[in-house]
């Protein structure tokens, strides 16, 4: 499985570096279009015509919301700071990839997508370190994360099960497939297909008062 999941995670990084490549993020465009500009790129690169979940561009006050919002499409400025969060099925393995992108030059923009890659980092390695942690204790460490760099957790999780398509289960209520504060389950066990579990890390900080949020998000291992 780790091998299938990496080789797709490795497809949809090289996706977005031609997106960036062939400078299709640029003032102008709604999220609208630029989410169908990336699908029509995927399915030129890899034939990609299915994904496990919405497929999401989130620019301007609409990086404050997270996945379950459908907010009014934005169009980009030149000053703007969006996110990409797209889950492509290669060979029918689920990607779930989510960058940060800024246009012009914001320091406080800039920081946030600095911060919010440094993060993802930082709760990689305490996952790494300690063997027998919950998904509510690194969603707590995350949000001390957010706290030490000067913003706030966007979201009520800040993860969740990844695996082949359709998506991965395991047993229990659907709280239990998401990293959050009420699920004290060990994020390291077995699932209903007798395979370890494999989840995705995401790190989604705001600036409510500033109106915008950054976020990153890729196989954790």
């Amino acid at each position: 499985m780790i091998s299938e999941l990496l080789a797709a995670e490795a497809r949809a990084r090289e996706l977005f570096a031609e997106c960036v490549r062939r400078s299709m993020i640029v003032p102008g465009k709604t999220e609208r279009e630029l989410s169908n500009d990336v699908f029509a790129l995927a399915n030129e690169m890899f034939g990609v015509d299915t994904y496990w979940h919405k497929r999401i561009v989130r620019a301007g006050r609409n990086t404050l919301l997270a996945y379950a919002a459908n907010p009014p499409d934005h169009t980009l400025t030149e000053d703007d700071i969006l996110y990409f969060d797209f889950g492509p099925v290669f060979d029918d393995w689920e990607a779930d990839l989510g960058l940060t992108f800024v246009l012009g030059e914001d320091p406080k923009k800039h920081k946030l997508a600095a911060d919010v890659a440094t993060a993802w980092d930082e709760a990689a390695a305490h996952f790494r370190e300690h063997p027998e942690l919950t998904a509510a204790e690194l969603y707590r460490f995350c949000g001390t994360l957010a706290q030490r760099m000067g913003w706030e957790l966007g979201h009520i999780h800040c993860g969740h099960l990844v695996g082949k398509f359709p998506h991965e289960r395991d047993e229990g209520d659907d709280d239990c497939h998401y990293i959050r504060a009420d699920n004290d389950l060990p994020l390291r066990r077995t699932g209903v297909f007798g395979t370890p579990l494999q989840w995705i890390l995401e790190i989604h900080f705001v600036d409510r008062a500033a109106g915008f949020g950054g976020f990153q998000e890729s196989l954790l291992l």
